[in-house]
């Protein structure tokens, strides 16, 4: 087994700590990967204090991954030692699926199996994450990161990216459509760099005054503040697509009241509570409300191809591993822009 350590928490209520832990030998088609970066998705704080009442402990949470191939198993041809690497969401499934023969593998009828708080296929193995020096993964399963001096800006796109990449590419938004990016945080901000660099003219709605300069920077054209209801109302059927970021309880209806024609609004965002919706939001002007989840591997692979072909990468702010409860308060209070990455540099010291 190959040893490698971490940072983990061993229950909803405690702090993390170093964690030691092993790592399963390279097989034939694994690569091994030394850990650069790691990025802090918001649900890295769910899953640590189990407010998805899901946790597997001890966890060692992160899948926005990015480090250097160190080692490469005897069949794997996608790779070699000294490469740019990076894992998502997961890091593995069942393969045959209807749904993994599509392209859609994070469905995994079988198992997916998630890059922690989750199992390997043999459904008994517990995964654990990025916050770690080292991850196994099957080539297949990992992904090709082109060489950037700003890696700790890629690694957010292995879940923000995709995450906003996915539901953008699906309903085709492009030159000419007005696009609306409901939230700027972690992922709100990705979205609104990504449908800018497709052509579309993007409005960001957000309940802070204070980010109108931020979404500006950013490429937004337009900055509405949602707590004005008058300006949301001269809104009403102006857009093509909306794309739903924000995690705590909102009203979908004020949103969807914004579509056009055959307009569609798209939820990644996860509150936790839910949403009441009314029919006649949906039905006025035949409007769509969809949900997307993440990417198959081909597709995060074209994100992360597309995003270096355009320049673009997440705005982070670096920490040492020593300061994630830190970050976890800050990220709850939206005090970051606009994610948080773990230079992995730092687990030397513990």
């Amino acid at each position: 087994m190959i040893q490698a350590k971490g940072y983990a928490v061993q229950s909803a209520e405690s702090k993390f700590e170093p964690f030691n832990f092993e790592r399963r030998e390279l097989g034939a088609g694994d690569i091994l990967i030394e850990i650069q970066y790691c990025g802090i998705c918001h649900s890295d704080i769910h899953q640590a204090r189990n407010e998805w009442h899901n946790s597997i402990y001890p966890m060692v949470p992160g899948h926005e991954i990015v480090g250097r191939v160190k080692q490469v198993g005897a069949e794997v041809s996608k790779f070699k030692e000294g490469d740019i690497a990076g894992v998502g969401c997961f890091v593995d499934s069942c393969r045959t699926c209807e749904n993994c023969a599509e392209g859609f593998e994070q469905f995994c009828q079988k198992h997916c199996a998630q890059t922690y708080n989750s199992t390997e296929m043999d459904e008994k193995t517990p995964t654990f994450g990025g916050y770690s020096s080292q991850i196994v993964v099957d080539e297949n399963y990992a992904l090709k990161v082109s060489e950037t001096e700003n890696l700790a800006g890629v690694a957010p796109l292995l879940c923000a990216g995709i995450t906003t990449y996915s539901p953008l590419k699906k309903f085709n938004v492009g030159k000419g459509q007005k696009v609306g990016i409901v939230g700027l945080g972690g992922l709100g901000h990705m979205g609104v760099k990504l449908a800018v660099s497709m052509g579309a003219d993007v409005t960001v709605f957000s309940t802070s005054p204070s980010k109108e300069q931020d979404a500006k920077k950013l490429g937004a054209h337009n900055f509405v503040v949602t707590k004005e209801t008058e300006n949301m109302k001269s809104l009403a059927g102006k857009f093509d697509f909306i794309l739903d970021t924000v995690s705590a309880a909102h009203d979908l209806n004020i949103y969807l009241n914004l579509l056009k024609l055959n307009g569609a609004m798209v939820i990644v965002g996860v509150p936790d509570k839910p949403a009441e919706v009314h029919a006649f939001s949906l039905i006025s002007n035949n409007r769509m409300l969809a949900g997307s989840g993440i990417g198959g591997i081909a597709e995060t692979q074209e994100m992360l191809d597309y995003c270096a072909e355009n320049n673009i990468t997440s705005d982070v702010e670096i920490i040492s591993i020593q300061e994630i409860e830190e970050a976890y308060e800050r990220t709850i209070k939206a005090d970051v822009r606009y994610r948080f990455v773990i230079d992995m540099q730092s687990l030397q010291q513990t």
